[in-house]
């Protein structure tokens, strides 16, 4: 589900607008103080059930239209905050988890590099997204076996079938192994079979196949994000780059062969981290990103080159994102994908 279309009125009790999103990718921009970063948070807050920020934000009206026809609809009576989806001209209302139910949600805010744990203490993010990707390694390769899933099994297809399913896996799986974790594939079974194979055992191995497809389902994306950050950071940092050792710790090296903590690279460098981390392990396929100045601390060049790879990973995941900027460097060639923030009512 995307966002086709916003609308507010009384924002601030004095700006409507009516936007038109541009399928995947938006960029907003406007002069400061006709509330962006306040309409970008408000969407967000609509996305996750936060009642209480719009609750405490002075507007009328919010209309989020989604492509599927349906329009989530805050409005507020007396101070009081309404809230209902209209769809085949059938309102429903909607409660606080009904809304947060709508479709995934990314927020990534202008204060980006520390964040508020779950206890309350503030930590460095990029302390905090090194610690999640650690772990989410050890989940992966301590969930190495390969259980049963009947389910998978694609009943009544051929022998020629079931073996191009498992030369498809196959590929797969050797492009998670470059990532750095594989499953425990039984030693008495040859992965992918080969016809005579499947003769040989059919009911193994399509046993075998459908473990192996639950398997690449759980951990593809892990890897392939991996994979696409390194690419990403590389292209951009420079005298330095970004791995990812076998146990999924973030590290920096340099050109000259030293390594630097992630606590010594500049702002600028940090930003890119974490914007990218955000995006490419935060985002699944289908989520809305509401992201809010994504230019901060980069120098012209590397505002230059978002743009682009914005639009690389909204593709690639089949993700919508929504960016408020000030600057047209981030935006660069791609004005066909930007809309200014104009008051209706000027």
């Amino acid at each position: 589900m995307m966002i086709k279309s916003l609308k507010v009125s009384k924002l601030f009790d004095e700006y409507d607008y009516n936007l038109d999103m541009c399928c995947s990718l938006t960029f907003l921009h406007s002069p400061n103080g006709l509330g962006k970063s306040t309409l970008m948070r408000m969407v967000y807050a609509a996305l996750k059930g936060d009642v209480k920020y719009l609750s405490d934000t002075p507007f009328e009206r919010l209309e989020i239209w989604f492509d599927d026809e349906a329009i989530m609809i805050l409005q507020k009576y007396e101070g009081r905050l309404n809230v209902l989806m209209q769809k085949n001209e059938v309102d429903t209302p909607l409660t606080p988890d009904e809304m947060s139910e709508v479709c995934n949600a990314v927020y990534i805010p202008p204060e980006r590099l520390v964040i508020r744990k779950r206890d309350g203490h503030m930590v460095p993010t990029l302390e905090a997204y090194a610690h999640e990707l650690y772990e989410r390694f050890r989940y992966a390769k301590e969930h190495t076996e390969l259980e049963p899933h009947p389910e998978n099994i694609r009943k009544g297809i051929s022998d020629e079938e079931l073996e191009f399913w498992s030369k498809d896996l196959k590929a797969k799986l050797e492009f998670i192994k470059d990532a750095g974790f594989e499953p425990d594939i039984p030693p008495r079974m040859k992965f992918p079979p080969s016809r005579y194979d499947i003769n040989k055992d059919r009911e193994g191995y399509e046993a075998l196949t459908a473990s192996i497809a639950e398997y690449v389902r759980r951990n593809y994306m892990l890897a392939e994000s991996v994979i696409i950050f390194k690419d990403i950071v590389n292209d951009i940092f420079i005298d330095k780059s970004v791995t990812v050792s076998d146990t999924g710790r973030i590290g920096i090296e340099m050109n000259n062969g030293m390594s630097l903590p992630l606590n010594k690279l500049s702002s600028g460098e940090k930003q890119i981290l974490i914007i990218f981390y955000a995006l490419l392990f935060h985002a699944e396929p289908g989520t809305i990103v509401v992201f809010d100045e994504p230019e901060l601390s980069l120098h012209v060049c590397w505002q230059q080159k978002l743009g682009r790879y914005f639009a690389d990973i909204c593709r690639v995941r089949n993700i919508q994102m929504i960016i408020a900027t000030h600057s047209p460097q981030v935006i660069h060639d791609m004005w066909d994908s930007a809309r200014e923030l104009r008051p209706a009512n000027a």
